[in-house]
């Protein structure tokens, strides 16, 4: 980092800016490491007594500098472990870009000192994850979070990916949001909100969004949508959208083993219930949006039985006939 040295004065931010990188308790520097860090790479001079009284100034102002035969800074504003956490976050995001998620990257590790890169150097290549396309989901994310704090409707571009693996928009004519809530939910950012035509919650993916644009109408309260009039419950929403489809919210009885109860709170959280259970198997009950909950049940195919409503029974059954038919024929070839 570079400083305009016009006195004594600047002198405190070099002292504190090598302590943020060069220190942290495995890693000490004394008062004659600082003064020759200070030479080597901003070309200040300074005595023993200068470096001891700029440290006790930053003491002074709660930075949390240790001596202990050499000095350290023992605390910052993420440690190692807080770090990873956010890095691996950004790492695993579906909805940033390849570029967006590196920056990101590059900017949290700054908030380490030079032995947290070391750490870090094993984080898998970006390109061979998954990341979105969409470089304007940073716009879109700046955009929605002003206009729910404005209260104000957004209109925007709904898109789709092509053949071509390129975003193509759905339709030609914008989609008129109200904006209640952003979430992350399986790598992906959601914006839930309602699409200004109906009456119901709906949510959008942050990378298909395009062309967003605040306006000027103020949003409409979501306690005028059907089955909202005591308000929203994001945590509830969230549980009964699985997946995050859109349609019906329907009441599910499965029968499972209770070795699957790790699972089921893996996807449900504490929103179901146990209505009966013997030694090894367990009845619950769960509200779920439609689709999902089949699409759940198909993932666990061998391990859970839909009891109830006869007509999700009725589609899986189906379902489980299209499959064993194609895998059949496939066979027979």
């Amino acid at each position: 980092m570079a400083f305009d040295i016009r006195g004594k004065k600047a002198i405190i931010m070099l002292i504190l800016e090598i302590l943020k990188e060069y220190t942290d308790e495995n890693h000490r520097l004394s008062q004659q490491d600082i003064i020759k860090k200070l030479r080597m790479e901003h070309g200040v001079e300074c005595d023993r007594r200068t470096v001891k009284s700029n440290i006790e100034f930053l003491q002074e102002l709660d930075y949390d500098i240790v001596r202990e035969g050499k000095y350290y800074l023992a605390s910052r504003e993420f440690d190692d472990v807080e770090l990873r956490m956010l890095i691996d976050s950004v790492l695993f995001s579906r909805a940033l870009s390849q570029d967006q998620a590196s920056r990101l990257i590059a900017k949290l590790k700054n908030f380490g000192n030079k032995y947290f890169d070391a750490k870090v150097e094993h984080v898998s290549n970006l390109p061979a994850l998954f990341h979105a396309d969409n470089k304007q989901t940073m716009i879109a994310l700046d955009a929605l979070n002003d206009a729910i704090s404005l209260g104000r409707k957004v209109s925007f571009t709904y898109n789709r990916y092509g053949l071509d693996f390129n975003l193509h928009p759905r339709r030609e004519k914008p989609y008129i949001v109200n904006p209640y809530h952003l979430v992350a939910n399986m790598g992906r950012y959601y914006l839930i909100g309602n699409y200004d035509k109906y009456d119901d919650i709906s949510h959008y993916r942050l990378e298909k969004i395009t062309s967003i644009k605040i306006l000027e109408e103020k949003v409409k309260p979501i306690k005028e949508l059907k089955g909202l009039a005591r308000g929203f419950d994001l945590p509830k929403y969230l549980a009964e959208n699985i997946y995050m489809y859109t349609g019906p919210v329907i009441n599910v009885k499965i029968k499972t083993s209770i070795k699957l109860m790790d699972e089921l709170v893996d996807w449900f959280g504490d929103r179901f219930y146990v209505a009966a259970k013997d030694e090894d198997s367990m009845v619950v009950a769960v509200k779920c949006n439609e689709k999902a909950i089949k699409y759940w049940a198909l993932q666990y195919a061998d391990q859970v039985e839909i009891l109830e409503p006869a007509s999700l029974r009725a589609s899986l059954l189906a379902t489980a006939k299209n499959m064993c038919s194609k895998y059949e024929d496939g066979l027979k070839k």
